[in-house]
C-alpha cells in the first residue's frame, strides 16, 4: 500500500498513472512480441547458413584437393602467391524496435590475370570461387550471430519490465486507487451521517424553541 493522501487530487494523480501503466505495458508486450518473432527469424536463418557455410568450406578444401591431385601441392601452392583478389568488409547498422543490429557487406576486387588457364586445372578456379563464397556466408553468419545476441538481450531486458509492470506497478497502483476510493466513500458516507445528525440536532433546537415561544 502507498503511502498517500486519501484524496481526490491523489485518487486523479494515481487515476493517471495507472494509464500510463497500462499503455507502458501494451508497448513493452508489443515490442517484446515482434522482438520474439524477429529473433526466431535469425535463429532459422542462422541455422540454415551454418549448414551453407560448412558445406561451402567443405566445397572449398575438395576443389583445392583435387587442385593439388591434378597439379601437385608446390605448383597450386605457386598460383596461390600470385592471386590478386582484395576483400573488404563493410558494417552498417539495421534497427529493429530501437535495437541496433550489424549488416555485413563482403566484396570482392580482382585483379587477373592470375596464371595461364593453359597449364592450369578448372579445380583452381573452382576453388577460388568456392572460397569466395564460403567467405560471404562467413559474413552473413557473424552477423546474424551477433544480431541474434543482441536481441536475445534485449528480449531478456523487456521481458523483466513487462513483468514488473504486470506483477508489480500495475497490481500495486489498482491496489492503492481502489484504496483511495474507499476511503473516499467512507469520508462521503461519514460527512452524510454528520451533516445528518446536525440537520437534526438543529430541527430539534428549532421545534424546542418554537414550543418555548408558544407557552
Amino acid at each position: 500500500m502507498r503511502n498517500v493522501a486519501p484524496t481526490k487530487s491523489s485518487l486523479i494523480k494515481l487515476k493517471d498513472e495507472l494509464k500510463f501503466a497500462e499503455l507502458g505495458y501494451e508497448l513493452l508486450d508489443q515490442k517484446r512480441n515482434i522482438l520474439v518473432l524477429e529473433l526466431l527469424n535469425l535463429v532459422d536463418q542462422a541455422v540454415d547458413y551454418q549448414n551453407r557455410v560448412e558445406k561451402a568450406l567443405a566445397d572449398a578444401y575438395e576443389a583445392l584437393k583435387q587442385a593439388s591431385i591434378d597439379m601437385g601441392k608446390l605448383k597450386v601452392a605457386h598460383i596461390s602467391r600470385v592471386i590478386n583478389i582484395e576483400s573488404s568488409i563493410k558494417i552498417k547498422q539495421r534497427r529493429v524496435m530501437g535495437v541496433q543490429l550489424p549488416v555485413v557487406e563482403t566484396d570482392f576486387t580482382r585483379h587477373p590475370p592470375y596464371f595461364s588457364p593453359s597449364d592450369t586445372s578448372y579445380w583452381v578456379d573452382g576453388a577460388l570461387q568456392e572460397f569466395q563464397q564460403a567467405l560471404e556466408m562467413m559474413g552473413r553468419l557473424a552477423e546474424l550471430k551477433v544480431s541474434i545476441m543482441r536481441l536475445a538481450l534485449e528480449v531478456k531486458k523487456t521481458i523483466r519490465k513487462v513483468n514488473a509492470l504486470e506483477k508489480i506497478a500495475i497490481p500495486d497502483l489498482k491496489e492503492t486507487v481502489a484504496y483511495i476510493n474507499n476511503r473516499l466513500e467512507e469520508n462521503e458516507r461519514d460527512m452524510f451521517v454528520l451533516m445528518k445528525m446536525v440537520k437534526d440536532r438543529l430541527e430539534k433546537k428549532e421545534e424546542e424553541r418554537h414550543g418555548r415561544a408558544d407557552t
